[in-house]
């Protein structure tokens, strides 16, 4: 079985206030884009366990990977002992705001449910997902959806126009904790701008830029330069980063603008050109 697992962006991202149990209160419009990790999900011999495999050595292996973690979950659920191998084949970077380990979370529940010939219900799946992590759930919709509560309440939403993105990350990663802990005393940097912006009938914003930005200033900078760029109709930090995307006027524009992006800002820049 082989199943794609889906990048997402946030297309508007708002802290309400810092909860009781730690978490922060959200609300946020997330849609998946075109850009997938891979995941192979086959059956093992009876008693072989679950074996994992990712093709990106940076990753755990272990417990502390979140395919490992949703697939524990999903055979403590059904109790039945795990007899599997899973291969993933990654796409999406880490540390990019991206939802990279979380989707690939939420296929693997997806998947193995399928393998298995469907032991739980949807509501099942999602209360392991959000046992996984806050992002997991929303995977789970497979579509465009507004998030609340920590992000595991997700409302579907009508399908969003096809836009064209441009993604670009610098060689360096945020953690997410660490946005969420600076958010409460964060100021905006003078000139930079973080006001919403409205493309066709949304408005784009995201309250993690300033305190990511305080201190990742060159996430301002690259943010600030897209937004001066003629084919480029809003850009917007993702979640917590480290990506930056561009909403582009044309899709034709994505290969020039990304090769200009390097020359004036990183020759290092990962870029993608994805879509909605």
């Amino acid at each position: 079985m082989q199943l794609f697992a889906p990048a997402k962006i946030n297309l508007s991202f708002q802290i309400r206030h810092r909860r009781a149990d730690g978490f922060h209160e959200i609300e946020t419009l997330m849609t998946p884009i075109a850009l997938c990790d891979e995941l192979t999900i086959e059956p093992n011999e009876p008693g072989a366990g679950l074996a994992f495999s990712s093709d990106d050595p940076s990753l755990p292996a272990g417990e502390d990977n979140l395919v490992v973690r949703a697939a524990r979950s999903f055979f403590a659920e059904i109790k039945v002992e795990p007899a599997v191998r899973i291969a993933l084949r990654k796409r999406i970077p880490h540390g990019a705001g991206l939802g990279g380990g979380s989707s690939d979370a939420a296929s693997t529940l997806l998947g193995l449910n399928e393998l298995h010939g469907w032991p739980l219900p949807p509501a099942c799946l999602t209360s392991l997902a959000a046992g996984i992590g806050s992002d997991v759930p929303f995977f789970l919709a497979q579509g465009a959806a507004r998030c609340r509560g920590r992000g595991e309440i997700v409302e579907p939403v009508s399908p969003l126009p096809e836009w064209p993105l441009l993604l670009l990350k610098p060689e360096f990663g945020v953690p997410t904790s660490w946005a969420y802990q600076h958010w409460r005393d964060s100021r905006g940097l003078p000139g930079v701008d973080y006001t919403p912006q409205t493309v066709g009938e949304l408005s784009l914003q995201n309250d993690l830029e300033r305190p990511v930005f305080e201190k990742y200033l060159f996430l301002a900078r690259m943010k600030g330069w897209l937004r001066e760029q003629p084919e480029v109709a809003a850009a917007l930090l993702s979640g917590s980063g480290s990506t930056i995307f561009a909403v582009l006027r044309a899709a034709k524009a994505a290969g020039a603008l990304a090769d200009r992006a390097r020359a004036e800002l990183d020759p290092g820049l990962w870029t993608c050109a994805a879509s909605l």
